[in-house]
């Protein structure tokens, strides 16, 4: 989402709030549940240039959200409980979960202390490269290489495009085109391209992993807390949609295998790497309830309803978006009320109209 679009749907969700408007509609458009999604928890202030501040929120602020759904009369339970939850079809009261993608460290060091003294049950879900110290984390690879360079050319699509990097706002911009553009691409291509600005610019991409993401001795030390449930999230990251059926299949199988042979517990729960409709679908659904998870999630924006107990791998999130950090605007999307909008604009407006990305 661009900083403009950002800015403006901060203020949609604000009328919501001012206005009221978001208890009116609640009755007939909130949910029985919700997924939050997070992925780093950090004091850190963002940087001037730094597109990955989405994916951060501050302990403050997950502090805040706890409380936040705690007033609505949300009961908090763990990933274990939703299938039940979910199946018994009562709304009321309805419920919500905590997960963490990636297995970062930062969730153990400023997550960990905030469920920990809320006594909320969480999530994490391992993709078991980044466990073994050999995950690519090429988006940060990204980000860091224009943060270095002045500025990069490339060929897209058979087309060469340049890119000054002198500002914040070009940076932005070329992470924008060039992250997405990568997005469109075999996997492997995608990676070497990032690799290829990596020795550009000085980058390291090796360190990303090695100094941001636990170890399994970490994983494990955590996991020692009845709160904490480790979940699957492949081996690679790789996004599986674009994969062959058998290593789409491995990716998932093998990082729960994973899992159950490193903390030997059972591994009942699974989240799709980037998790849209472009990245995971019914194959990959299929796979899931396959390999036996009780849940699966995905990125698709949208509350827990009734109707998901019938495709329990198939579950939509909330994201917690580091643009996003101020609690009225989790009361507003709550209430479901941007939701069912975001469903009337794609069955009308099609498939372009797609919620905003991170939320």
């Amino acid at each position: 989402m661009s900083r403009r679009s950002t800015q403006l749907f901060k203020a949609a969700l604000s009328a919501l709030h001012y206005s009221g408007a978001d208890n009116l509609i609640a009755p007939f458009t909130a949910g029985n549940g919700v997924i939050f999604m997070l992925h780093q928890v950090t004091p850190e202030a963002p940087a001037a240039f730094e597109p990955n501040r989405i994916l951060k929120v501050t302990p403050e602020f997950l502090e805040s959200v706890i409380q936040q759904v705690r007033a609505n009369g949300f009961d908090i339970i763990g990933m274990d409980d939703v299938a039940e939850r979910l199946k018994t079809g009562d709304p009321a009261p309805p419920f919500a979960v905590f997960t963490l993608d990636d297995g970062y460290r930062n969730n153990r060091d400023y997550a960990y202390p905030v469920f920990k003294r809320h006594n909320v049950p969480f999530t994490i879900y391992v993709a078991s490269d980044f466990a073994d110290g050999r995950g690519d984390l090429w988006w940060l690879t990204l980000q860091e290489a224009l943060a270095r360079l002045p500025a990069i050319a490339l060929d897209m699509d058979g087309a060469g495009r340049s890119f000054e990097l002198a500002t914040p706002e070009q940076k932005d911009e070329a992470f924008h085109v060039i992250y997405w553009w990568l997005r469109s691409l075999d996997e492997s291509l995608a990676r070497a391209i990032t690799h290829r600005f990596a020795r550009d610019a000085g980058v390291d991409p090796n360190a990303f992993c090695r100094d941001l993401v636990m170890t399994w001795d970490e994983i494990r030390a955590l996991a020692a807390d009845p709160l904490v449930t480790i979940g699957a999230h492949t081996c690679t990251h790789y996004v599986l949609a674009k994969l062959p059926d058998a290593q789409a299949f491995s990716e998932m199988a093998e990082s729960a295998r994973r899992i159950v042979a490193e903390l030997d517990r059972p591994c009942r729960h699974f989240s799709y790497p980037y998790g849209c409709k472009k990245s995971a679908g019914e194959r990959e659904f299929a796979f899931a309830r396959q390999l036996g998870f009780e849940t699966a999630v995905t990125t698709r924006k949208g509350l827990l309803h009734a109707s998901h107990a019938g495709d329990l791998c198939a579950l939509p999130r909330l994201s917690l978006n580091g643009d996003f950090q101020d609690t009225r605007y989790i009361k507003v999307l709550l209430s479901g009320a941007p939701f069912a909008f975001w469903n009337a604009v794609q069955r009308f407006g099609g498939e372009r109209a797609a919620a905003p990305a991170k939320l």
